[in-house]
Parts: C-alpha cells; structure tokens; sequence
C-alpha cells in the first residue's frame, strides 16, 4: 500500500511523511515544487499542484498505486483530483481541514471556505474520508518573533482572547493514526491543544522561556487591521478580527487532542515554545 503525502514541504506533511517512512510504510511525496522537497531516502518524489486542476497525466503519476491520501486543502483543483483518486482505487482521504469549518456562516467566511469546499467535494465523493480539523496552531505565534526579537512590542487589538493552540506533532500523530487504522474513519474531529490560553498569557510562557520581558501593547481595531493588512488580504485579517473580538475574555473550548483520541498527553504550548526558542532570541 502506498500513501501519498501532499503538502509534504509543509510541517505537519513532513512530519506525517516521517512517521510513515520510519513505521516501514511505502509514502510518496507530492509538493508543486519538487526541487524544494526534502525527504528520506527511498521516498518517490511527484509533482502535483492542489491550487489549479490538474492534467489527467499529473493526476495519474501521484495517485499510481495509491490506497491512502493525506491531503492539504486547496479547493481549485479538488473535483479533478477526486475523480482521479477515485478512478485509481484510493480507499481513504485524510484532509487536513479547519475547524472554522464549524462556524457561523462557513461558507461566506475566507478562513472557513477555502477548507469547506474541499470537504464537500470529497464528501459528495465514493472516497471513504476523516476530516481533522485543527483549531489555531501553537505555530502561529511565530508572527511574533520579529517583534520579540527586536525587544519591541507585541502590537495586540485583543490580547486577551483566547484559544487552544495544538502543537503541529499532536496533529501528525493524529493523522498518522488516521491513516493507519479504521477508528477515524468516517468521522470529523475538531482539534486543540490541551488548554486555554490568551494571546497575553501565550506570550508571558514565551517571556518566561527566552528570559526576558516581552511587552504587550493593546491597540485599536483599526490600527490592528492597517498592521495585519500589510501581510494578508482585508478580508482574511476581518475574519481574523472578528474571531478574536468573539474569543475576548471567553475561555476557548477544549476538544479531541491526543489524550482523547490516541491516550497519550497532548504537548502543551509551553513545549511548542521550548521547541521553537531560537525564534525568537534575536539577532
């Protein structure tokens, strides 16, 4: 049996991909940038891009003899990969979703519909398929560094909301389970971390694990989106926005992590920060 990978240049798709080849499973890796891969040893390499359709040629050099696909959403090209994997006996999609897929007006919202197209598509499908849809990832901090490594301030419009964020492992872990066994298929399982956190407090753990002060700096809404919107499309810092104003002061909720579903403690953000401490030292 062969797994595809896709977005295997991607952390969690690394990971996944690491996993598999160490458990002795044969794994092909498919990025739109081949050149850019790097892999373990005996690992195929396959050209294949999600954010466009595919050629039928494209689409049959990936899926060749392929059971099982851990799958990155881009909607573009998903009805034409489908129809392929189905047509080259793929038994199981693992897509790696979002759980803003869950909320209110999914469709119309830039976060949610990216993922929700690609889980209707493959839902409309014969694939059997598991949607893991992770909540904010522990990485996210990470648009910090630049700031706490210049000793400047993290510029904040709600530094006290809150969210759960999942370490990317814990998601690797889950995804390897997925397409290694049957307990998930079928299913749809939001993601978090293992506690609540506000921005504030994720960024006193940080504080706390490089040993320095990081300074929080709470600013407007409007100044928040002239900040965030050098960096993303209006749209997606609007949607970002509005989640963060409705997460304000309010404990997020914890869902599936892999204490719940693998029995195993879930890493917590401390951890991810420990990992990932050279980010933010400076320079």
């Amino acid at each position: 049996m062969t797994v595809l990978i896709t977005g295997a240049r991607g952390n969690i798709g690394r990971a996944v991909l690491a996993r598999l080849h160490s458990a002795g499973l044969t794994v092909r890796a498919a990025s739109a940038d081949t050149s850019r891969l790097t892999v373990p040893d005996g690992v195929e390499v396959v050209p294949l891009v999600l954010d466009r359709p595919g050629t039928p040629e494209e689409y049959e050099a990936a899926l060749r003899g392929v059971r099982q696909v851990f799958l990155y959403p881009q909607p573009a090209g998903i009805h034409g990969l489908v129809k392929a994997a189905e047509a080259a006996g793929v038994e199981h999609v693992v897509l790696l979703s979002s759980s803003s897929v869950a909320g209110p007006d999914a469709e119309n919202d830039p976060l949610a519909g990216h993922s929700l197209k690609v889980e209707r598509a493959l839902a409309d499908s014969g694939l059997t398929r598991t949607f893991l849809r992770p909540d904010a990832f522990a990485g996210n901090a990470l648009a910090w560094a630049r700031s706490i490594g210049r000793s400047e301030p993290v510029r904040l419009a709600y530094p006290d909301a809150h969210i759960a964020p999942i370490h990317p492992e814990d998601i690797a872990d889950i995804a390897v389970k997925a397409l290694t066994g049957d307990f998930l298929r079928g299913r749809a399982v939001t993601l978090t971390g293992p506690e609540s956190l506000t921005f504030r407090e994720q960024l006193a753990v940080l504080a706390d694990v490089i040993g320095r002060p990081i300074t929080v700096e709470h600013i407007t809404r409007a100044e928040a989106e002239r900040q965030m919107g050098a960096h993303m499309p209006a749209p997606m810092v609007g949607s970002l926005l509005d989640l963060w104003e409705a997460a304000d002061h309010r404990p997020a909720a914890i869902a599936d992590t892999t204490a719940t579903l693998l029995g195993r403690p879930a890493r917590t953000f401390r951890q991810w920060a420990e990992e990932n401490s050279p980010h933010f030292a400076g320079h």
